[in-house]
C-alpha cells in the first residue's frame, strides 16, 4: 500500500495542507526581514496567539447560538485577523521601534525575549493544558480507490488550500500595486531615501508587522481546524519551521516563503509516510542545509548588494 500511487497522492495532499500553514507564517518573517533586516523570532508566538483567539471566538459564537459554518468561519477569520494584528502592531511599537538603529544583536535578543514573554503570557491567561475543539468540517470528496485504500480530499483541506491561495493573491497585489506596497519596496531598498521622499517609514514598518501578524493568525486558525487541539507552546516549533521555510525559499522573497513552506510540509509528510515520523524534522533541516550549501540565498532569493 505504501508504495502505491494512491498513497503517494494522499501524502501529497497532507503535505500541501501542512505547507500552507508554514508558508503563511514564513511570509511574516520574510516581510519584516525584507524591510528592516531583522528576524522577528516572536512571530511564531503571534501564530500561537491567533490560534487561541480563534478557539475563543468559536466558543463565544457557539454560546451565542451561531452555528452556521460559513458565517461562523467568516466571523472567526475577521476577528482573529483583527485582534492578532493589534498584537503585531503592539509588538513592533513597544519592543522593536525603540531599538531601531541599534546593533542588530540588541533587536535579536529582544525578539527572543518577546517570544518567551508571549509564551508565558498565554500560559498564565489560558493555563498550560491542551485546548481541544470539536471538528468544524466533516466529509469530503473521494478522488480514487484502490483495493481497500481510499484517497479523499476533505472539505477542510479544500478550504485551507483555497484560503491560502486567495490570501497569497491578495497580499501579492497589495505589495505590487498599492501605495503601501510601493512604500514597502522603497523602504526595503533604502529607508533613508524613502524618508526623504516623504514616505512615513515608521507607519510602513508598523503596517508590515500588521500584515505579517494577520497572515500568521490565519495560519493559527488553519492549525486549529486541522489538528483540533492547541497549547501555548505550538508557536515555537512552528515558528522555527516557518523560519526554515523562509530561508529555504529565499528570505525576503514572498513567493520563496510560500514555496519554502510547501517544501517543508511535503518533506515532513513524505518522510513520515515512507520512513519514520521521529526523524521528519531531521529530514526537513537536512534538506535546508543541502540547499544552502549549493545556493546560499535560498531557492528564489537574490544576493544582497552592499550599498556604498
Amino acid at each position: 500500500m505504501q508504495g502505491s500511487f494512491e498513497y503517494f497522492l494522499d501524502q501529497l495532499i497532507n503535505g500541501t495542507t501542512l505547507g500552507a500553514v508554514y508558508g503563511l507564517i514564513a511570509i511574516g518573517y520574510t516581510l519584516v526581514y525584507g524591510i528592516i533586516g531583522m528576524i522577528n523570532f516572536a512571530h511564531g508566538e503571534i501564530f500561537m496567539i491567533g490560534a487561541f483567539i480563534s478557539i475563543i471566538c468559536f466558543l463565544i459564537l457557539g454560546a451565542a447560538g451561531i452555528t452556521w459554518i460559513p458565517l461562523a468561519l467568516l466571523i472567526v477569520l475577521i476577528m482573529t485577523m483583527l485582534f492578532t494584528a493589534i498584537y503585531g502592531w503592539t509588538l513592533e511599537r513597544v519592543a522593536y521601534r525603540p531599538l531601531r538603529g541599534t546593533p542588530r544583536l540588541a533587536a535579536l535578543i529582544t525578539a527572543i525575549g518577546m517570544s518567551i514573554f508571549l509564551q508565558n503570557y498565554v500560559q498564565l491567561l489560558q493555563s498550560a493544558r491542551n485546548k481541544p475543539m470539536q471538528p468544524v468540517f466533516s466529509g469530503g470528496i473521494e478522488l480514487m480507490q484502490s483495493n481497500d485504500y481510499i484517497v479523499s480530499l476533505s472539505y477542510l483541506q479544500m478550504f485551507i488550500m483555497s484560503l491560502t491561495l486567495v490570501l497569497m493573491i491578495v497580499f501579492s497585489l497589495v505589495i505590487a500595486r498599492t501605495s503601501l506596497g510601493r512604500a514597502q519596496r522603497a523602504c526595503e531598498q533604502d529607508r533613508g531615501m524613502a524618508s526623504l521622499l516623504g514616505i512615513n517609514v515608521d507607519r510602513t514598518i508598523s503596517l508590515t508587522f500588521v500584515m505579517g501578524a494577520m497572515l500568521a493568525s490565519v495560519a493559527g486558525l488553519i492549525f486549529l481546524l486541522n489538528y483540533g487541539v492547541i497549547d501555548f507552546f505550538i508557536g515555537f516549533l512552528a515558528g522555527v519551521k516557518a523560519f526554515t521555510a523562509a530561508v529555504l525559499g529565499g528570505i525576503g522573497s514572498l513567493p520563496g516563503a510560500m514555496l519554502g513552506g510547501l517544501l517543508i510540509g511535503l518533506i515532513e509528510a513524505f518522510w513520515s509516510g515512507y520512513f519514520t515520523v521521529e526523524y521528519k524534522d531531521v529530514a526537513a533541516f537536512g534538506i535546508l542545509v543541502l540547499v544552502l550549501i549549493f545556493r546560499p540565498t535560498g531557492l528564489l532569493g537574490k544576493p544582497d548588494i552592499e550599498k556604498v
